[in-house]
C-alpha cells in the first residue's frame, strides 16, 4: 500500500508522504486525547477514501488503544438519489459488521430530519416553494439540523468532539477559503464554524482527485465493498453530495449526486445521465423535478403560488412595480404533485433491485393534518388521492371534529347568497373547532381577530386596487 502513485503528472500527496505516514498522522490524532470522533460519510469518493483510511489506520493499533468511539454519521434527506441511498445503506451495514468482527470502535448512524421538517411535508404540507438560491430552506432542515443535533448530543456527553470530514482543498476555491479561515496554527485540526467545543480534522485535505481515485482503485475496501462500482457510478454521473454541517458547503445538484428534487440548478445532469445510461425507472423522478423547476420561472409563479402569504396578507415587490410577491404553493398544485409522487412511487417499486419509498406514511399523515387544520381541506384529500392512485389504504387517524365536503358545499352556497368569502368563514369555523374541548379559550378571540384582519378580496380585485401601504395589503375583505 506504500507504492501508490497518482495517475497523472500533477502534484500528488504521495510525492511527499507514504501511506504509512498518513496512517501515522491519523493514529497520532486519535491517540492524542479522549475526544470522540464523528466521521461524516456521504457515500461518495472523498468520504469513502477518508473513512477507509481511518479504518485501516486504527486497525493497526493494539486492541487496548482502540477504545475511543468513532461515530460514522450519514444524513438521509429522504429525497436522495436512489442509487446513492443504496450504496450508503449497504456500506454502513458492512462497516458495522466489520467493526464488530474486528473489535473496532466504529458505530454507524443513519440520520434523518424529523417528519415536520421533511422535504415533502415542507413543500406539500406547508406549501414552501421549491428551493432557490434566495430561499434555500432545504439545506438547514434536511442536512444541517440532523447532523448538528447529533454533534450537540456528543458535545453534551463529552464536552468536546472531533468532526472528521473527507473534504479537499482542491474541491473549490470556496472550500479552500473555509479550510484556511478556521485552521489552527501548528495543528492538523481546525475550529468548527458553529460549535465552540467541536474541532475538525480533514485527513485528505491536500489530496488531489487523482490521489483519491488511485487510492480507491489500489487499496481494497476493508469491509469488502468493490470500489470499482463507485468508479462505474461516477462514470455515469460524476460527483457526490458532501455531508453538510454548515451553510458554507456548496449546494448539491448539477454534476453532484444530491437530492433528486434539487432545484438549485435547473438541470439535474446526474439524474439525466443515469436515465440515459439505462436507469429508465428514474424517469418519473426527473419529471417531478422538472415541474418544480418550472414553478420558479417568474412568468409562471402566478400559476402555482398563492397571492397571499402565510400570514394572510398580500405583499408587493419593493421595486414599485406593483407586482405581487407570491406566497406558498396553492393547494391544488400540491395535490397535483402528491398525485405525481404516488404514481412515481408505484413505478419505481417495479425495480426489484431497490427498496425505495419516495414518501413515507408518517409524512402523508402530517401532510393530511396540515391540510385539514391549515388549508381548509374539508374534503380530506390526502386519503382520497392515496386510495385513487394506489388502490390501497393506510390506517388514517379518525377525525370526528372536522367538517366534510358536504358541509363545504352547503357553506359555499350560503356564502355566495350572502356575499361573504367562503374561505374566511371556513377558517373561522376551523379556529372554533380547534378550541373545542379546551378549558380556557382566551386565545380564541385573538385568533378570530387575526382571521378578520387577513386579506380576503380576490386577486383580480387587488390588481385593480390602488390600496398599497408599505408594500402590504391587509385586512378588510368586504
Amino acid at each position: 500500500m506504500d507504492t501508490i502513485t497518482a495517475q497523472q503528472s500533477e502534484v500528488s500527496i504521495f510525492d511527499s508522504q507514504s501511506l504509512r505516514d498518513i496512517h501515522k498522522e491519523i493514529q497520532d490524532v486519535y491517540l492524542s486525547d479522549h475526544r470522540p470522533w464523528v466521521i461524516g460519510f456521504s457515500g461518495g469518493k472523498d468520504s469513502t477514501t477518508c473513512i477507509q483510511l481511518i479504518f485501516y489506520a486504527i486497525s493497526e493499533l493494539p486492541p487496548e488503544n482502540r477504545v475511543k468511539p468513532i461515530h460514522v454519521i450519514s444524513t438521509d434527506t429522504l429525497v436522495e438519489t436512489p442509487l446513492m441511498v443504496d450504496i450508503v445503506d449497504n456500506t454502513l451495514i458492512r462497516i458495522s459488521n466489520k467493526a464488530a468482527e474486528c473489535n473496532m470502535p466504529f458505530v454507524t448512524h443513519r440520520l434523518k430530519p424529523p417528519v415536520a421538517d421533511s422535504f415533502w411535508v415542507s413543500l406539500l404540507g406547508k406549501g414552501y416553494p421549491a428551493p432557490s438560491q434566495r430561499f434555500r430552506w432545504c439545506t438547514e432542515r434536511l442536512k444541517i439540523k440532523p447532523a448538528n443535533r447529533f454533534i450537540t448530543e456528543q458535545l453534551s456527553k463529552y464536552g468536546e468532539v472531533i468532526l472528521v470530514l473527507g473534504v479537499r482543498r482542491q474541491e473549490s476555491s470556496t472550500r479552500a477559503q473555509v479550510i484556511n479561515l478556521h485552521s489552527i496554527q501548528n495543528s492538523v485540526l481546525s475550529r468548527h464554524s458553529t460549535f465552540s467545543g467541536a474541532f475538525v480534522y480533514t485527513p485528505i485535505k491536500e489530496w488531489s482527485i487523482n490521489d483519491v481515485w488511485s487510492y480507491l482503485l489500489q487499496v481494497p475496501s476493508p469491509w469488502s465493498n468493490d470500489n470499482r462500482d463507485l468508479v462505474a457510478l461516477y462514470r455515469t454521473a460524476t460527483g457526490e453530495c458532501p455531508l453538510v454541517v454548515d451553510d458554507t458547503t456548496p449546494p448539491c445538484g448539477n454534476s453532484r449526486f444530491g437530492c433528486w428534487v434539487c432545484t438549485l440548478v435547473t438541470e439535474d445532469k446526474s439524474l439525466k445521465a443515469l436515465i440515459d445510461s439505462g436507469e429508465t425507472w428514474l424517469q418519473p423522478l426527473l419529471e417531478i423535478h422538472d415541474i418544480l423547476v418550472k414553478t420558479q420561472d417568474p412568468e409562471n409563479k402566478h400559476l402555482y403560488r398563492d397571492y397571499k402569504r402565510k400570514d394572510g396578507n398580500v405583499y408587493y415587490k419593493s421595486d414599485g412595480s406593483g407586482i405581487i410577491s407570491r406566497g406558498p404553493y396553492v393547494i391544488e398544485f400540491r395535490k397535483q404533485i402528491l398525485t405525481m409522487l404516488l404514481k412515481a412511487q408505484i413505478s419505481v417499486a417495479k425495480n426489484p433491485n431497490y427498496n425505495l419509498r419516495l414518501i413515507l406514511p408518517e409524512e402523508l399523515h402530517e401532510i393530511r393534518r396540515l391540510w385539514r387544520t391549515k388549508e381548509g381541506d374539508w374534503e380530506d384529500s390526502v386519503p382520497k388521492i392515496y386510495r385513487e392512485i394506489t388502490g390501497e389504504d393506510i390506517e388514517w387517524l379518525q377525525d370526528d371534529v372536522r367538517f366534510s365536503i358536504k358541509d363545504k358545499t352547503l357553506l359555499q352556497d350560503i356564502c355566495t347568497k350572502k356575499e361573504v368569502p367562503p374561505a374566511m368563514l371556513m377558517k373561522l369555523l376551523d379556529v372554533t373547532m380547534q378550541s373545542k374541548g379546551m378549558t380556557r379559550r382566551a386565545s380564541m378571540l385573538k385568533k378570530i381577530t387575526k382571521v378578520f384582519s387577513e386579506e380576503w378580496r380576490p386577486e383580480k380585485e387587488l390588481i385593480n386596487s390602488d390600496k398599497k401601504v408599505d408594500n402590504t395589503i391587509s385586512g378588510g375583505s368586504s
